[in-house]
């Protein structure tokens, strides 16, 4: 077995146990390899091993491995801030955005995906630290964003839960602690809307995923544990292999 098939093994065995220490079937927590600026390459070796979902967080970067890769097998994310003159690019390529954090790029996504008859599951993204340096709604605004959101439908964009970022080398109670949070305001959430399938939490990436699923987790992004330390520019490979 290459390295990156046993780094892979080894990532899902980590899920497998983690699931099973907190009562939860392992195969409610869906991991997403996030392979910003590592190329195509390497992406299509880990789909041999076995992995389905990829998680891009520049438009332009992910759109071309998607259109490089074309395989109708695959699951595509999108994981950064979304700029509104990107929604275009996101539309009708990828399935998932895990960043709303903006009723305006969620109007413009509708717009396009209308267009194309598609069809983009949404997650917002809550800011449940406060980071001034990271993205995503305030825990205190979420209910009334949803209420907005919720005040006219939206073609093309199925809203099924919520995402955030931990504390970056917090300690396991700080981790687990914003990881909750974000459980609590999906309830809420839930609660509060009647939002049908809005079960999805994502958060976790490779020094904390086995924390967030405890606490829930069902999609945890993994880059550094499958392909090592990432590139410092984007990968200029044009073709995979």
């Amino acid at each position: 077995m290459d390295e990156i098939c046993a780094r892979y093994a080894s990532v899902m065995t980590r899920i497998e146990d983690a699931a099973r220490a907190s009562g939860r079937k392992p195969a409610a927590v869906r991991l997403v390899a996030v392979s910003k600026f590592h190329p195509p390459a390497a992406l299509a070796r880990l789909a041999d091993c076995g992995q389905r979902d990829f998680g891009e967080s520049r438009a332009q970067e992910g759109s071309t491995k998607i259109a490089t890769l074309s395989d109708p097998a695959l699951e595509w994310h999108f994981l950064g801030p979304l700029q509104r003159n990107k929604a275009r690019l996101i539309a009708g390529r990828f399935h998932w955005l895990h960043s709303l954090e903006s009723l305006e790029t969620a109007d413009t996504l509708s717009r396009h995906l209308a267009t194309l008859n598609a069809r983009l599951r949404v997650l917002i993204e809550v800011n449940v630290t406060a980071d001034p340096r990271k993205h995503g709604v305030a825990p205190t605004d979420l209910l009334p964003f949803l209420e907005a959101y919720s005040a006219h439908p939206r073609i093309g964009l199925d809203l099924v839960g919520l995402m955030t970022i931990a504390p970056h080398g917090g300690s396991e109670s700080v981790v687990r602690k914003a990881f909750a949070h974000l459980r609590e305001l999906a309830c809420a959430s839930r609660q509060a809307f009647g939002l049908p399938g809005f079960d999805e939490l994502s958060m976790g990436m490779s020094d904390d995923y086995h924390w967030a699923i405890a606490e829930g987790a069902t999609l945890v992004r993994v880059g550094r544990a499958l392909f090592g330390e990432r590139p410092a520019t984007p990968a200029t490979e044009a073709q995979a292999p």
